[in-house]
């Protein structure tokens, strides 16, 4: 089945193109939640007039963050963990726990947009993104120290 994508999906599509799904997909999954629509002419109409809708509002929310980056500085927060004698972690440091730290510093992020390849299992000096908007990103300085 044919849809046209209203959001933009890793591993899907872009907004805006028209993608083959299969039709349970779609009709349970992609159209209830409003990502996509069927493709036909009428919405593709409304799917060019929804782009153009919303390219602005992106073009304001990415000034909004880099705002945000600019005003921001430096972002560093400290986490006290226990660690053995060979610096390893009982554990390990996630993306939420560094969300927890940030928000204890009167700065709040949602776990999401605090970008870990894999979770810190070392005590030391991390720098990790954290990204405001889809081209925004900020970096912030996680100090890891035994408790």
């Amino acid at each position: 089945m044919d849809v046209i994508m209203m959001t933009s999906m890793d591993n899907l599509g872009q907004m805006g193109e028209t993608v083959s799904v299969k039709r349970g997909y779609a009709r349970n999954y992609l159209i209830p939640k409003g990502m996509a629509v069927t493709a036909t002419e009428g919405n593709r109409k409304l799917v060019a007039e929804h782009m153009k809708l919303e390219t602005k509002r992106d073009s304001l929310r990415k000034a909004g963050a880099e705002e945000l980056a600019s005003s921001l500085g430096e972002i560093s927060c400290t986490l006290t963990v226990q660690a053995g004698d060979d610096e390893k972690l009982f554990g390990s440091v996630t993306a939420r726990d560094i969300a927890e730290a940030l928000k204890s510093e009167n700065m709040a992020f949602e776990h999401r947009q605090i970008i870990l390849d894999e979770p810190i299992k070392q005590l030391g000096v991390y720098s990790v993104p954290v990204k405001l908007h889809a081209e925004v990103e900020v970096m912030a300085k996680v100090w890891v120290v035994k408790s």
